[in-house]
């Protein structure tokens, strides 16, 4: 496998593409390219098509980079790829943590100073994975989650909901579909 840059405008997002990335998430993204550089490249097809770094390419998009780095997996089948848009993102979710482990590491960083927010984890997270008093793993936190989806016709109706339920102390995400 070969990274090669190309014009982020030649490639194709995949227009059936089941993960979602919020303007909060790619946002996220964008600050880990800045901090680390852009260390994952997309994964396309031989057309240019992605298969995987949809979150990636708006990032780069958003820090107008002209040229991103992608790796070109050749040779798969319509439904190897259309599968591995999928596997990529959930097969990463299937991932458990070492609460004790990251717990060491955070704290770690924290000590070196560094910006703990380009970890992905939210304030709250951060506060309960630094407090040594928290009797409830991490498996168990992110153990179960319910969902409602509430649809609405624009995104500031979306954005006025999102700001309601996070008020009310609901750990929301937006969801774009």
């Amino acid at each position: 496998m070969q990274i090669k840059y190309r014009r982020a405008v030649d490639l194709t997002p995949y227009e059936n593409n089941s993960r979602t990335h919020s303007k909060e998430q790619v946002g996220q993204i964008v600050e880990s390219i800045k901090e680390f550089g852009f260390t994952n490249p997309i994964l396309i097809d031989e057309a240019g098509g992605i298969i995987a770094g949809h979150g990636r390419l708006e990032a780069a998009q958003r820090l107008s980079l002209e040229e991103v780095p992608t790796i070109t997996l050749e040779g798969l089948t319509e439904a190897q790829k259309r599968a591995y848009v999928i596997a990529d993102n959930k097969l990463a979710l299937n991932a458990g943590w070492d609460a004790d482990a990251l717990r060491d590491e955070i704290t770690l960083l924290a000590d070196f100073d560094f910006d703990l927010s380009l970890l992905g984890f939210d304030a709250n997270e951060l506060a309960r994975l630094l407090d040594d008093q928290d009797p409830e793993p991490i498996e168990q936190q992110y153990a179960e989650v319910f969902n409602i989806i509430v649809e609405c016709s624009s995104e500031e109706e979306q954005e006025k909901v999102f700001n309601e339920l996070d008020r009310g102390g609901y750990k929301c995400r937006v969801q774009s579909l």
